[in-house]
């Protein structure tokens, strides 16, 4: 059993390796993460100065709309300056890209929260589930953030 576990621990490992960590950046490719607009977004995130990055991943989805990392992070943003609805697009887009990505599905999944949909936020917690293979960190965050909502409401 533990050879075996051993084993699959491994290929996880050369997997990661071959695709260049794209795994642990999120799902997105290296590639993705040089245009310049989406770099200095991230840094505005990290910053919390959501509304800066706004327009900044806007230009870079006009240059690449398939970057399930900018639509993410334009919906994450748009969450956080109150946009809830425009917020919700771009996760979809996020998902319908890359419907297993982790930070798209955590995220959309806090919005349901914020709308008081409780049950849509148990789908994505389920999503997460069947994406992360070993459990993850973005699991962990919703199932927490779903816990708090319930014991609220609860009370």
């Amino acid at each position: 059993m533990f050879a075996f576990t051993r084993s699959i621990l491994a290929v996880v490992l050369c997997l990661g390796l071959f695709t260049g960590g794209a795994l642990a950046a999120g799902g997105g490719s290296s590639a993705k993460k040089q245009d310049p607009n989406y770099t200095e977004a991230v840094k505005l995130i990290e910053a919390r100065n959501y509304q800066k990055a706004i327009p900044l991943l806007r230009a870079s989805l006009k240059n690449d709309p398939t970057n399930a990392d900018a639509h993410n992070y334009l919906g994450y943003s748009l969450r956080k300056t109150s946009d809830l609805e425009e917020a919700l697009i771009s996760y979809q887009k996020a998902l319908a890209i890359d419907p297993e990505h982790k930070g798209a599905n955590e995220y959309l999944g806090e919005l349901y929260l914020e709308m008081g949909q409780l049950d849509k936020a148990k789908e994505r917690l389920a999503a997460l589930d069947k994406a992360c293979f070993f459990g993850c960190e973005e699991y962990r965050e919703l199932k927490a953030e779903i816990e708090e909502f319930e014991a609220k409401r609860g009370s």
